[in-house]
């Protein structure tokens, strides 16, 4: 076979640095399109960007050439960076090292953008750390509880 044919799907969930509400209202569809237009130039397509003031759920498709770690080094590097630049008063801005990256099926696509697009509604009932634990749980995820919101 002459050509690479993937169709790579991925749910990933990272948070700001020690979960500080810093995403608000106003940065939000900014930043959301940025990490948009990061996906397609760095290395593959962001089918859904969702989250809430202190974290960021994205439905990726990622080139077969690519890991999903340098994926989320780019997009959390090049994101904090351009929120720095363009926005001053963010200075402070961070991430939190490390990410959640689970597998989507094709079939799993519209549950998982529904998903996406309902963050704000399920947050009012249900902690960032809650929904962190059901997904490793559900997706067979070890985790050490003692550090878990290192």
């Amino acid at each position: 076979m002459g050509h690479t044919y993937s169709n790579l799907l991925v749910h990933v969930i990272f948070s700001t640095k020690d979960r500080a509400q810093l995403i608000n209202a106003d940065l939000r569809p900014r930043l959301y399109e940025y990490l948009g237009g990061v996906a397609r130039s760095e290395f593959g397509r962001a089918l859904d960007i969702g989250g809430t003031a202190d974290h960021v759920h994205g439905l990726l498709t990622l080139r077969a050439d690519i890991s999903i770690a340098e994926a989320l080094r780019k997009w959390k590097s090049l994101s904090s960076g351009w929120i720095h630049k363009t926005f001053p008063a963010h200075a402070a801005f961070a991430w939190q090292p490390g990410y959640a990256a689970f597998s989507v099926s094709q079939s799993g696509l519209d549950a998982v953008r529904r998903y996406i697009d309902g963050q704000e509604e399920h947050h009012r009932h249900v902690s960032f750390e809650d929904e962190l634990r059901t997904f490793l749980d559900r997706h067979g995820v070890p985790y050490d509880p003692a550090h878990f919101a290192d």
